[in-house]
């Protein structure tokens, strides 16, 4: 069987169901529903719409495939904010390449990628060309609005996403707390006003909350108890650079090696006696 056009499409940032990919194959000699149906953006829509739609392609599965990857707000602020930073676009190009492969391993024989890019979409292209180097990719800004395979994969995210987020269930013990929490989109008054009801000043948000998230934060800093980190100021790596000068003048006390990274972040001290 040889397929057009494979393709994985990110979602946009959301607040609770973290990163949602998608991706849709459809036979090479098949021409997919109505254009003006799939190029269209999946937020424009209503949830009624995107979900017929979704039973549309749900239903061609002769000629029709999906594969869903969902990435948690949990471990998209855990990548985030750890000592090596995992930015959203690294997040974001690795589980697109791994769509990708996952067609592959399962025997769909790829003609073409299409992809709504995530960074400078030349640069994007090309890593996935070196990645996937016998495939024929197109990566562009607003995918969904040139190709309908982009927009149906689009609309099988959006609905998945719509599907997560109104049955989470959460790990946490919530007392006294609205579980209407609206569509988790920053311009939605309802997804405000649930982060304010639902913050812990110690501990934050539950992991249904994207730590990363611009608006979670402002609410952190405004509502939560103030944490005073350690001045950086002491740290070896900080300081200025030594004069030239300073290598060739005598000194009668050996220089203290500066202690390693490791060591220094994690507050460790050699102990000399007990």
């Amino acid at each position: 069987m040889r397929c057009k056009p494979e393709k994985e499409r990110k979602r946009p940032v959301c607040s609770f169901s973290g990163e949602l990919f998608a991706l849709i194959r459809i036979l090479i000699s098949f021409s997919l529903f109505p254009s003006s149906h799939f190029l269209l953006d999946s937020k424009t829509l209503t949830e009624a719409q995107r979900e017929q739609l979704f039973e549309k392609l749900d239903a061609a599965k002769d000629f029709v495939g999906w594969a869903l990857h969902i990435l948690s707000p949990n471990f998209i602020s855990t990548s985030m904010q750890r000592r090596a930073k995992y930015n959203l676009n690294a997040l974001s190009h690795d589980t697109a390449i791994g769509l990708i492969q996952h067609a592959l391993d399962s025997g769909v024989q790829v003609a073409e990628v299409f992809v709504d890019t995530v960074g400078p979409a030349e640069k994007y292209q090309e890593k996935l060309k070196q990645q996937f180097p016998g495939l024929e990719v197109t990566v562009k800004p607003k995918a969904d609005s040139l190709f309908p395979v982009v927009s149906a994969a689009s609309i099988c995210a959006k609905v998945a996403r719509d599907r997560v987020v109104k049955n989470w269930k959460f790990v946490e013990a919530l007392e006294n707390v609205d579980s209407d929490y609206g569509s988790g989109y920053p311009n939605d008054p309802k997804t405000k006003e649930w982060l304010t009801q639902c913050l812990d000043p110690v501990f934050g948000f539950p992991q249904f909350v994207r730590f990363s998230w611009s608006t979670a934060q402002v609410i952190l800093e405004n509502k939560a108890v103030a944490v005073r980190w350690d001045d950086t100021e002491d740290d070896p790596s900080q300081k200025s650079a030594q004069s030239l000068l300073s290598y060739f003048a005598r000194k009668d006390t050996p220089t203290r090696r500066p202690a390693h990274r490791f060591f220094y972040e994690r507050k460790l001290e050699t102990v000399t006696s007990l």
